[in-house]
C-alpha cells in the first residue's frame, strides 16, 4: 500500500496542473497581485455557484466572520452564539469584538449546533440580564448545514442576526439550497485543507443585502470611503491576494466533480465501517460536501485504540475537536465547566476523523475499512 494522505493536495494539482500554472502565470504577468481581475472574477463565480447576490473575497475565513460582526457594531455587553464543537475562530472573532460568545451544545447525530439548545441558551441570557444577545453563528460542521430550517425562527422570534459559518460546508445542500446562501450574513474559508482550498489563506463572505455588502467592502479595505486614502470608519486589511483567486477559479470549477467523487467515497466508507463506528448522519433533504469525514467510537477507551490501530496500519487520522470551546483555557473567565455541554463534550472525547478528498481511490478506502474491520 503506498503512503495514505489525509486530504492528498497534490494528486489534485496534477489533475488541475495546466490550468492551476496558467492561472498562476498570468498573474505575474499581469503584475496585479492586489486587487487584480481574478479576484473580482471568482467573487462573480462564487455568487453563481451559491445563489447569493453579492460576496466579498477575504484574506481568510476567521476576518470573513470577524467583518459581519463589525458591520452590525456587535461590541461589549452583547451575547452572540456560537457552538461549542468547532473551530476557535467561530468564539475568537465574537470575543475580538468585545461581546460576549455564549456556547451552545451539538446535535448528537449530525454534531452541528442543536436548536433547542440555542434557544435555551438564549432564554437563559435573557433572564440572567447581564447580555443583550445580538446574533448566532451556526457552523456547517465537516460538510454537512446546520439546521437552519429550525435556526432561522430561533432568530426571528428574538429578532437575532444570523450568519452560517460555512468554512467547512461549502457544497452541501439544504432541499437543493447550498451552502453560503443561509442566513443574513455567511462566511466560508479557503484554508488549503477545505473541500475548496487554496494555497494559502482566503476566505469569503455572502449577502443578499446591498447596504450591507457595501459596508463590508469599506471595511475589508481599512475602512475606505469613496476612495483609498479617505478612510471613514475603522476597518482591517483583509483583501484576498490576486494569486489566490487565480488558483481557486480552476478549482471552483472542478468542485462539483470532486464533490460527487467525495460523495461515492462516504458511502462506501459508511458499508466498509458499518457496525464498527457510527458513521456520518444526513438530516432528511440535507447534503454533505464532505469534507471531512468523521466517524465515533463508542468510547474514548475505544477512539485511543482505534486511531493507535490506524496509525500503525498507515493510516493518517486527526481529531477535530478535542477540547471544545467553552472549555477552553481563554474562556475560564466566563465560568463554564465541565459537565455544562454534556453532547458536545463527549463527541470531543470519542470522535475521530478518516482520509477524505475529492480522489481518494477505492484501494485506500477498503485498505483503510479492513483496517477497522479487523481492529
Amino acid at each position: 500500500m503506498q503512503k495514505i494522505e489525509f486530504n492528498d493536495l497534490g494528486a489534485q494539482y496534477q489533475h488541475l496542473k495546466p490550468e492551476i500554472d496558467q492561472g498562476i502565470a498570468d498573474v505575474i504577468a499581469g503584475c496585479r497581485f492586489i486587487s487584480g481581475p481574478q479576484v473580482e472574477e471568482l467573487e462573480q463565480e462564487l455568487c453563481r455557484y451559491t445563489g447569493r447576490k453579492y460576496c466579498v473575497s477575504t484574506s481568510n475565513g476567521t476576518d470573513a466572520l470577524l467583518l459581519p460582526l463589525m458591520a452590525w457594531g456587535i461590541g461589549a455587553g452583547d451575547a452572540v452564539f456560537v457552538p461549542a464543537f468547532t473551530f476557535f475562530a467561530t468564539a475568537e472573532v465574537v470575543s475580538l469584538t468585545g461581546a460576549t460568545p455564549v456556547f451552545c451544545d451539538s446535535d448528537p447525530q449530525t454534531y452541528n449546533m442543536d436548536p433547542k439548545s440555542l434557544e435555551h441558551m438564549i432564554e437563559k441570557t435573557l433572564q440572567e440580564g447581564k447580555l443583550k444577545p445580538k446574533a448566532v453563528i451556526p457552523v456547517d460542521l465537516f460538510g454537512q448545514p446546520a439546521d437552519f430550517p429550525a435556526i432561522e425562527p430561533i432568530c426571528k422570534k428574538y429578532g437575532l442576526k444570523l450568519m452560517e459559518d460555512a468554512a467547512q460546508g461549502f457544497g452541501g445542500t439544504i432541499h437543493g439550497k447550498k451552502a453560503c446562501s443561509f442566513g443574513d450574513v455567511s462566511a466560508t474559508s479557503f484554508f488549503p485543507a477545505k473541500a475548496l482550498g487554496c494555497y494559502g489563506d482566503g476566505g469569503a463572505i455572502f449577502t443578499d443585502d446591498e447596504e450591507l455588502y457595501q459596508l463590508l467592502v469599506s471595511l475589508r479595505v481599512h475602512g475606505k470611503g469613496s476612495f483609498k486614502y479617505d478612510n471613514v470608519r475603522l476597518g482591517l486589511n483583509a483583501r484576498l491576494d490576486t494569486l489566490q483567486a487565480a488558483i481557486l477559479l480552476p478549482k471552483l470549477r472542478a468542485f462539483d466533480g470532486e464533490t460527487e467523487h467525495r460523495n461515492w467515497a462516504a458511502d462506501r466508507y459508511a458499508k466498509g465501517i458499518h457496525g464498527k463506528v457510527q458513521t456520518p448522519v444526513l438530516k432528511e433533504g440535507f447534503t454533505s460536501s464532505f469534507g471531512y469525514y468523521t466517524v465515533q467510537a463508542k468510547t474514548p477507551e475505544e477512539r485511543t485504540r482505534m486511531i493507535d490501530g490506524l496509525k500503525a496500519a498507515g493510516v493518517p487520522i486527526i481529531i477535530y475537536y478535542p477540547k471544545p470551546l467553552h472549555l477552553q483555557t481563554v474562556y475560564k473567565p466566563l465560568g463554564w465547566k465541565k459537565g455544562d455541554l454534556p453532547v458536545c463534550e463527549h463527541l470531543s472525547e470519542t470522535v475521530f476523523s478518516l482520509p477524505m478528498h475529492g480522489y481518494i481511490t477505492e484501494e485506500v478506502i477498503d485498505y483503510i475499512c479492513n483496517t477497522i474491520q479487523n481492529l
